[in-house]
């Protein structure tokens, strides 16, 4: 494991699984920063439990909460950060993957592709699916940059992270992340990864509100930069 990488998992009502993910995160990282983003179960005790370092981000939305854990990674001058989701539906071990072509091939940032991996059935809605579809063809047809999925699980250089100047507080975070690298040239690659059903149910894909309001920030963020 290299030196200076630091974790940050949101996570919003994810006791049931917010401990196993911290366990199997791979030994050697300097910190993994849990943000508990307004949760009203003990989401904070499991993870202060496992081992995380939690800060609470009470203003809802994963954007927000991606943004305390980097406010926070700041004041620790990180080499490279992490993002990973707090539902255990990823494989936190294959953090290694996303770190090897930082480490070897001098890349910016990784994109864990669940398009590239396995998926367990049924751990992507059809709206999901449909969804990393049309974005990711958006983006080449605008961009000319090829991705293959919006997947949260990602790595990136700490240094590549402060110039892209993070913005979206809510559900558009992943979209502008790789919008902003494709428009800095950051040296962009994807790596497969493993996928699973999630513990518990989806505060986004798992509702028609979070779906609807997921792709139209999608959605807006494309466009805003195709236009600009």
């Amino acid at each position: 494991m290299p030196k200076g990488v630091f974790v940050i998992i949101p996570a919003f009502n994810e006791a049931l699984s917010i401990d196993k993910v911290i366990l199997e995160i791979p030994a050697g990282v300097e910190e993994i920063i849990v943000v508990n983003n307004n949760s009203s179960d003990h989401t904070s005790a499991v993870a202060k439990n496992a081992g995380a370092t939690v800060l609470d981000e009470p203003r809802q939305g994963y954007g927000y909460a991606c943004l305390k854990g980097m406010e926070y990674a700041a004041t620790k001058n990180p080499e490279i950060i992490v993002f990973l989701d707090a539902d255990y539906s990823d494989y936190p071990e294959e953090m290694v993957k996303l770190l090897k072509p930082i480490i070897a091939e001098q890349k910016d940032m990784v994109i864990g592709s669940r398009v590239l991996g396995q998926k367990e059935n049924g751990s992507m809605t059809p709206q999901q699916v449909f969804g990393n579809w049309l974005a990711t063809r958006l983006i080449k047809l605008f961009f000319n940059v090829s991705y293959t999925d919006l997947g949260p699980f990602r790595a990136i250089r700490w240094k590549a992270l402060q110039k892209l100047n993070m913005e979206d507080k809510t559900y558009g975070w992943t979209v502008e992340m790789q919008l902003k690298a494709a428009k800095n040239g950051l040296k962009i690659t994807e790596v497969p990864v493993n996928y699973k059903r999630r513990i518990g149910k989806s505060k986004v894909s798992g509702t028609v509100k979070g779906t609807v309001l997921a792709g139209y920030k999608i959605l807006s963020w494309i466009f805003k930069y195709a236009l600009s």
